[in-house]
């Protein structure tokens, strides 16, 4: 079984749920969100804009599986860039519950060999707060290498925050 898929509209009730229900435990990753990120129609707009994005080619919204088929989370390329950059950014979430079982593992390896099988990109390249160990850990597994700190990178939790850069380069294609 894939440990991830497309994202669909069928999809939003369980995000939203999801995104409901890890509330205080994606918050301290996230960007501050407002009450409308955790509705039905929130998520609509987000999946909606999401598969726009992916129609022009610049985003691959997929959801993480459990081993059931369940829906478990989302992880994403974003900011795909073709030319001579054929790069791409990488973020994910999971599910609270599902924490520690592999999941995310396999759907970052997952999502890798679409982004260097499927869609050609020579680099991925994932961020994550200095303090989340267990997300580097999950890069790390997935072959990524750390390569910089990017200061004041994102504004998650309501404060410009630093973060550890991360990448994998598609070795075929050297």
């Amino acid at each position: 079984m894939p440990a991830t898929r497309l994202i669909t509209l069928g999809d939003v009730p369980v995000l939203a749920e999801l995104a409901a229900v890890n509330r205080e435990f994606l918050a301290p990753w996230d960007p501050a969100r407002g009450d409308d990120y955790y509705t039905v129609a929130g998520q609509l707009a987000l999946v909606g804009d999401a598969l726009r994005r992916h129609a022009q080619g610049l985003m691959l919204p997929h959801v993480i599986l459990d081993e059931s088929g369940r829906v478990a989370g989302r992880i994403t390329l974003n900011e795909i860039v073709r030319g001579p950059f054929q790069s791409c950014l990488l973020g994910y979430w999971l599910n609270a519950a599902d924490n520690g079982r592999g999941l995310a593992t396999a759907a970052v390896l997952d999502i890798i060999k679409v982004a260097f099988d499927e869609l050609g990109l020579h680099r991925i390249q994932a961020g994550t707060l200095p303090h989340n160990v267990r997300s580097q850990r999950v890069l790390e597994r997935a072959g990524f290498t750390r390569f910089g700190l990017a200061p004041a990178y994102l504004k998650i939790a309501g404060r410009w925050q630093d973060h550890v850069l991360f990448q994998l380069v598609n070795q075929a294609q050297e």
